[in-house]
């Protein structure tokens, strides 16, 4: 039975992993996490009673409570997701941004170091890292084009710089002490468990109370879009199969505009809770779903386009994924329909719906 320490497992991608996991391997999962506003043991509700599951509340960038917990577990993997996401966020706030993603990387696998240096020969040639990363440290895309794992690194936002630069520690670590590291960029993740400040969980939520839907800009920001099940199935697929110091992109083939993307919120929601069914809309007298779209004015430094080429892992590693973007939407809205108590939880407190990523913005 393998030990694998799953930090910021309480979140969003982390959560669902720990999830994967658990159902389709032996292994035993020691979940590490701050519990920050995006991180919530309600994620991991399900599993809290399987012997496999152990949780740890600590912060990764105390390195003092890392090397605790690895000499505790000793594992033979570490996956790190801990990290701020919201790009919104880092417009507001980047000094979050560099001391989670990059000083907390850094005490990581500072920590990790120490630990895997005292391994013996067979463990310590067999011990993985794995960073979690973003297409977004690539910047933007034109009309045409995908991003690859050589591509340059050109990050736009402090959330995206605070990912590449973390991303450089850890290949650091593998080329200056040796460690096996392994680093995955996924395209846009969407599912279950999504803290409803990003696209999809928020025009669900907002939907369903009759609330605008508010779309940046034009609507045309292109994004590929990964369901998070397949993104868990690539991280396993990764870890079984990938080879130490290699960097693997992954995606969905699913490139949507934003525009089409809450369209099609929209008309999933019409399928299981139809407009004229939904008090929400009736006492402000909307008649569809699409009446809610609202125009709002751009984010500061909106990259226009992602796109990513997944040939390598599907290659090299064999994994595809399977989850059709229309199957996983239906998917999705269909759990946070059933879920609601769990939204409304796990925003108290932390957010209610209000716009992000303005506050300090200068006109050009």
């Amino acid at each position: 039975m393998r030990t694998v320490i799953v930090t910021g497992g309480a979140g969003f991608i982390g959560s669902n992993f720990v999830h994967s996991a658990l159902k389709q391997t032996n292994w035993r999962l020691i979940v590490i996490d701050k519990l920050t506003y995006a991180g919530s043991l309600l994620n991991l509700h399900d599993v809290e009673h399987d012997p496999r599951y152990s949780f740890v509340h600590a912060d990764i960038g105390d390195q003092a409570a890392m090397a605790e917990a690895l000499e505790r577990w000793h594992p033979d993997i570490i996956v790190n997701f801990a990290a701020e996401t919201h790009v919104d966020r880092s417009i507001d706030g980047p000094h979050n941004f560099l001391a989670a993603n990059v000083m907390g990387t850094f005490g990581l696998l500072e920590a990790t170091r120490h630990y895997w240096s005292k391994l013996e020969p067979m463990r310590r040639k067999s011990f993985r890292y794995l960073q979690i990363s973003t297409d977004e440290v690539y910047g933007s895309l034109g009309d045409a084009g995908f991003f690859n794992e050589d591509s340059r690194y050109a990050p736009n936002s402090p959330y995206a710089a605070s990912k590449a630069s973390a991303d450089h520690f850890v290949r650091a670590y593998h080329e200056t002490f040796g460690l096996p590291t392994l680093i995955s960029h996924c395209s846009n993740n969407y599912g279950f468990y999504q803290f409803p400040e990003k696209l999809i969980p928020l025009a669900i939520s907002n939907a369903i109370a009759g609330k605008p839907l508010p779309i940046y800009g034009d609507g045309l920001n292109v994004r590929d879009w990964v369901f998070v099940g397949d993104h868990c199935d690539a991280i396993l697929t990764i870890l079984e199969r990938g080879r130490a110091g290699d960097q693997y992109i992954v995606g969905g083939r699913s490139e949507r505009t934003n525009l089409e993307v809450v369209n099609g919120v929209c008309a999933a929601l019409e399928e299981l809770l139809p407009a004229d069914s939904n008090v929400a809309l009736a006492a402000n007298r909307y008649e569809s779903y699409r009446d809610l779209i609202k125009m709002v004015p751009d984010r500061p430094g909106h990259d226009r386009r992602y796109a990513v080429d997944c040939s390598r892992i599907e290659r090299d590693l064999g994994w595809t994924s399977r989850i059709s973007f229309e199957m996983g939407l239906g998917m999705t809205v269909s759990w946070y329909l059933l879920n609601r108590r769990w939204c409304q939880a796990i925003q108290q407190g932390h957010y209610d719906g209000e716009r992000l990523g303005l506050q300090s913005a200068v006109p050009r």
